[in-house]
């Protein structure tokens, strides 16, 4: 039987400026799963700030990522997390065995307005959900 304190899971998502899709999948994430699953996000080559219109479409669902910053894909954080989430950073991720990788095939937010955000972040939602309840399921079998 798991520990109670320690997560679940570990995930890291992965894109390529760490500033859309990635930091609305870790909002989602920590809102839907709390401290039962470990959160991380990265990129591959980071921005210098959270998207803003990602920023404001979180934030119409109570959701704050303001606080949240870009950060460097490392080694480390791969090999730390037991589901790797890329969203269109190509082969920048590094693979090791013993690892999920799943590959979500998103629009990037980049550039865009609040508008065009709303559709990639629903679709986000969906895929977190869908996630977590993959990471409950795998709990109860063992």
């Amino acid at each position: 039987m798991p520990d109670p304190v320690s997560p679940l899971a570990s995930v890291l998502f992965v894109c390529v400026h760490n500033a859309g899709r990635s930091q609305m999948a870790a909002g989602f994430l920590t809102h839907l799963a709390g401290d039962r699953v470990e959160v991380r996000s990265a990129g591959s080559l980071p921005g210098d700030r959270v998207n803003p219109a990602a920023v404001a479409a979180m934030k119409e669902l109570g959701i704050d990522i303001s606080e949240a910053r870009p950060k460097i894909l490392t080694a480390d954080a791969v090999q730390a997390s037991d589901y790797v989430i890329t969203m269109g950073c190509g082969d920048a991720c590094p693979v090791f065995p013993g690892r999920t990788y799943l590959d979500w095939a998103l629009e990037d937010p980049a550039g865009r307005g609040v508008e065009a955000v709303r559709p990639i972040r629903d679709e986000i939602r969906a895929r977190v959900e869908d996630l977590v309840a993959g990471i409950d399921a795998g709990r109860k079998r063992r």
